[in-house]
């Protein structure tokens, strides 16, 4: 679960280049998705701050935690490491990190921070650095837009282990029914299946890393599943349910999105129809995510064909939206953002019908864009066929 250090070299090399275009002396980095993308260090979130900088002459290092030393160093993270001892500190980190840069020779250097960071930090950075020139970018944002054939390959094993995740979701709800016994609920179904694909990490790779979660799930049943974000419940399946299964995986932080919706029994006249819309709907979507095309375009067309069956009231969301270290991480798959779809992407086709009182219909694939056209790196079975569990 690491990645190699030419793909730390390459990055950095692409991010140093990219800071000489801006006249940026360098990069001040503070979210745990950029730190763990620019020098591979992965690590658990407190309340204490990790800073990277990156100089445009290539000069780095990374202030963490005294006690985060150790852990750094195993994971050979790809910059100096500097430490501080405590947090809040009778020296403060940002001290510690503006004693540092100017060490370096920074104190007065033109700094670039992501549009993240937040309007508080910003003001005591600048209070600790007052001769420094700061400045918004989205270089690393943008550099995260397409992926890297070393993170492409993490990205493949994820949607495996995203597969897995559902058959055993299924299988878990078939052992009841065979069994006679009570069907499993939302939140018993959710534990399940993250559990399975905690597991499948755990057993599969030797150093496990990631920034926010191994896996997750989110259960939705009946008319639960109208509710696009809504918790798991302690709701129990029951049969006649329409049941959304939305899980996600990550292996070395590179995520893959995998949702289905199962019907439990044999499926109405009502379930069929809007089933059969969200499938295509979501085949349009993803056959739509060719080179060149805006996300826009693809939204709409994908989208229109909810509308275009009558149900455009029963949207709730945009088709999609890019993956990578984060779940939800740009572009965005939605009218409002005209960025061109470029080679190696990963992006989520997840449009959904929701009908309160009802149901939801969601059916979703993490896709990556290449010059041969879009290819899932989801496989599990679509139809509704498929995807009705007998009783």
């Amino acid at each position: 679960m690491r990645l190699p250090d030419a793909f730390y070299d390459r990055v950095q090399a692409e991010l140093v280049a990219s800071l000489a275009e801006q006249g940026l002396d360098g990069l001040l980095v503070t979210t745990p998705g950029d730190i763990a993308y620019l020098a591979g260090f992965f690590y658990a979130v407190t309340e204490r701050p990790v800073y990277l900088w990156i100089g445009a002459d290539g000069d780095r290092f990374c202030l963490m935690p005294r006690l985060d030393h150790e852990y750094a160093s195993a994971q050979g993270i790809q910059a100096e490491i500097v430490t501080y001892f405590e947090y809040p500190g009778v020296v403060t980190p940002e001290a510690s990190l503006a004693a540092e840069l100017v060490r370096r020779g920074r104190a007065s250097a033109r700094i670039g921070f992501a549009p993240a960071l937040s309007t508080g930090a910003l003001t005591t950075l600048r209070g600790v650095l007052p001769g420094a020139d700061w400045s918004s970018t989205s270089v690393v944002g943008r550099m995260r837009r397409t992926k890297h054939p070393e993170e492409i390959r993490f990205h493949r094993q994820a949607g495996v282990i995203c597969d897995e995740m559902l058959a055993a979701g299924r299988t878990l709800i078939e052992d009841a029914l065979k069994s006679g016994g009570p069907l499993p609920t939302e939140g018993g179904l959710a534990r399940h299946v993250i559990g399975y694909g905690t597991e499948a990490m755990y057993t599969r790779f030797d150093h496990v890393i990631y920034t926010t979660k191994l896996a997750g799930g989110l259960v939705y049943t009946g008319p639960n599943s109208a509710r696009p974000h809504g918790l798991p419940s302690s709701r129990r399946l029951a049969i006649g349910d329409t049941l959304i299964l939305s899980l996600g995986a990550a292996v070395a932080s590179r995520f893959v999105e995998s949702e289905r919706t199962f019907v439990i029994g044999e499926p109405t006249t009502e379930q069929e129809s809007y089933f059969a819309v969200a499938l295509r709907a979501q085949e349009i979507g993803v056959a739509g995510m060719t080179l060149g095309r805006t996300c826009a375009e693809v939204n709409a067309e994908c989208l229109d064909v909810i509308r275009d069956a009558g149900m455009g009231g029963y949207i709730q969301h945009r088709q999609g939206h890019g993956i990578g270290i984060a779940q939800h991480e740009a572009p965005w798959i939605e009218d409002g953002d005209g960025s061109l779809l470029e080679a190696d992407m990963v992006l989520s086709s997840e449009p959904g019908i929701y009908v309160p009182g009802h149901g939801g219909y969601r059916i979703s694939d993490s896709v990556l864009t290449t010059i041969h056209g879009p290819e899932r790196l989801t496989h599990y079975p679509r139809s509704l066929e498929q995807n009705v569990i007998p009783v």
